[in-house]
């Protein structure tokens, strides 16, 4: 598995930043592996907006790409939060672009506290259990 580095959001810059999260994990398996070069560009895209996000702590791109899968692991404040960035105008552009290539599944959890290395952990462990 291939992974970005992480990409800070607007609430993980902030000074004494913690507590309760909300992770969701975004898994797209492409019907044609050669569309996955294009996801990956727009999930740049959208990672390069990612600090402008109200409650966003920040995100992970990841991908299997001799499995035609990607997808993200990103942290967010609150449901509100997750519900600004999917109805976010780029990430709309997005899904309706490919819409229709692949499966996508989602999954969200609440983590107690802010850590990365944790959230990273428990979001690997799901995604190659799939």
């Amino acid at each position: 598995m291939l992974r970005s580095s992480w990409t800070p959001g607007r609430e993980g810059e902030r000074p004494g930043a913690g507590g309760q999260v909300l992770v969701s994990v975004t898994d797209f398996t492409l019907d044609r592996r050669r569309d996955l070069p294009g996801v990956h560009r727009a999930g740049r895209r959208l990672a390069a907006g990612w600090p402008e996000l109200e409650g966003a702590y920040g995100m992970w791109l990841w991908t299997l790409p001799t499995a035609g899968r990607c997808g993200a692991v990103a942290v967010w404040r609150d449901e509100a939060a997750l519900g600004g960035f999917v109805a976010w105008p780029p990430h709309i552009e997005i899904m309706r672009a490919y819409r229709g290539r692949g499966a996508l599944t989602s999954t969200n959890w609440r983590a107690e506290e802010f850590d990365r290395v944790r959230i990273w952990a428990r979001a690997r462990r799901m995604l190659h259990d799939r």
